[in-house]
């Protein structure tokens, strides 16, 4: 007996009969199973005759309000799969409302990128003037640093006459 967090299957071990066994019929394998299987075989037969002539009846009865009320419930149908050489290339795919929104989303950022680029945006005119009036504050910064140092100069020139 095994011990520990798996168990075993209930059935036990399986048991194969080797060819020498079946050929002499003395195979541990029950003789019920070909039974079995005939009475199958025959049912399906009897099924399959009785369900032609039902098919007729079917098509008026019907159980519960299904007989008067019909509905067509689009979760029945089931899309059937189309195999790769059976795929028409030249029809088209229409894309969802997601897709569709999603491609129109991007589009529209490109459009407002491209005119943001060419400064013909509300923002971009304002970050433009931003810019003018930062450049023209470090022109003046600059231009006051070289006074500066050139005062620097000047008085250490004079320092040393």
């Amino acid at each position: 007996m095994g011990r520990g967090k798996f168990k075993g299957k209930p059935t036990g071990r399986r048991q194969f009969s080797t060819p020498e066994e079946m050929q002499s019929g003395t195979s541990t394998r029950p003789s019920t199973f070909k039974k079995e299987e005939a009475k199958e075989e025959e049912e399906e037969e009897r099924f399959e005759d009785e369900s032609e002539e039902e098919s007729d009846e079917e098509t008026d009865k019907r159980k519960g309000t299904q007989g008067i009320i019909q509905i067509e419930n689009p979760n029945l149908v089931k899309p059937k799969s189309v195999k790769a050489r059976d795929v028409d290339i030249e029809k088209t795919t229409e894309l969802s409302r997601r897709e569709r929104e999603e491609i129109e989303k991007h589009k529209a950022h490109e459009r407002y990128m491209k005119l943001q680029e060419q400064g013909k945006t509300d923002q971009a005119k304002k970050d433009l003037e931003r810019l003018a009036l930062i450049r023209q504050e470090r022109a003046e910064a600059a231009k006051k640093r070289d006074e500066e140092k050139a005062a620097k100069e000047q008085k250490k020139t004079e320092g040393r006459k």
